[in-house]
C-alpha cells in the first residue's frame, strides 16, 4: 500500500515528517543524524541550515517546532515520570 501527503508520495518515514511538516528538507539537518556526524559534518550542516533559515525565514517556526517535538519525545521517553512532576512512568 503506498501513502501520499497532497500529490508527494511518502518513501519513508524522514519522507513522512518532511511532508507533514512542510519543511522542504530532511528532517535530520535540523536535529542533526542519530549518530556518527563528525564535526566537520556538524559545521557543514549547522551552516547549511542558517543559509536554508536566511533565504526563507518564515520556515524557522516549522523548524522550531519540529524541534520541541523532538525534544520533547526524548525527554518523555529517557526522564522518570517522578522527576517530570507525576508518580508514574509513562513509556
Amino acid at each position: 500500500m503506498r501513502a501520499f501527503i497532497g500529490t508527494h508520495e511518502v518513501l519513508d518515514e524522514n519522507d513522512l515528517v518532511e511532508l507533514a511538516l512542510g519543511l522542504g528538507t530532511d528532517p535530520e539537518l535540523w536535529l542533526g543524524p542519530i549518530e556518527g556526524e563528525t564535526a566537520e559534518d556538524r559545521a557543514a550542516r549547522l551552516d547549511a541550515g542558517a543559509d536554508i533559515l536566511a533565504d526563507d525565514p518564515d520556515l524557522a517556526t516549522p523548524v522550531t517546532a519540529l524541534a520541541v517535538a523532538a525534544i520533547e519525545t526524548y525527554t518523555t521517553r529517557r526522564v522518570p515520570a517522578a522527576r517530570r512532576g507525576r508518580t508514574a512512568v509513562s513509556r
